[in-house]
């Protein structure tokens, strides 16, 4: 018995749609895994975290293409509904994934804090060895500690009449 070609398209088809999810998945969530918060990163997975960065729109861009024009062809050679539901579903997901890509996550972890509440150096729960970021102008203080700030890095306040902003 010979092979279907029908066959063998619509196999490719269904790879082209997982290769396609994995890629935009891993274009993803690696610089996401990888550059978070408290985790240290070593010098070549960040920079392999940065090198995607750099390629990721591209390449979601040519993945979600690909996944739905396979798709269309997929579900033109595939008579079974679920397997071209399965394919449907395949593709939108690396279209939800080219669309999470382009939202920046960490503006949206590490916003300014712009109403910080504060109170006496007697009254805190600070650990005698936490480092802070101290601030006295005109006959005022304060202290903003890095614990606090981490994942906010910029703090708007104003101290003794002058407005600042606290970073590191």
């Amino acid at each position: 018995m010979t092979p279907n070609p029908r066959d063998h398209r619509k196999l490719v088809y269904a790879l082209l749609i997982a290769g396609c999810f994995a890629l935009s998945f891993c274009a993803l969530f690696y610089p996401i895994y990888v550059i978070r918060p408290f985790r240290h990163q070593g010098p070549r997975e960040l920079a392999w975290a940065l090198a995607i960065l750099s390629f990721r729109p591209l390449a979601m861009l040519c993945s979600a293409a690909a996944a739905l024009l396979a798709a269309t062809l997929y579900w033109h050679r595939q008579p079974r509904t679920p397997r071209r539901i399965a394919a449907v579903l395949g593709a939108a997901g690396v279209c939800l994934f080219a669309g999470l890509s382009r939202v920046n996550i960490y503006e949206m972890m590490f916003h300014p804090l712009d109403r910080p509440a504060f109170a006496p150096a007697a009254e805190t729960k600070l650990d005698g060895d936490e480092k802070v970021i101290a601030v006295a102008l005109a006959g005022s203080a304060r202290a903003y500690p890095i614990r606090s700030i981490s994942y906010h890095h910029i703090v708007n306040d104003v101290v003794g009449g002058v407005p600042i902003v606290a970073t590191y």
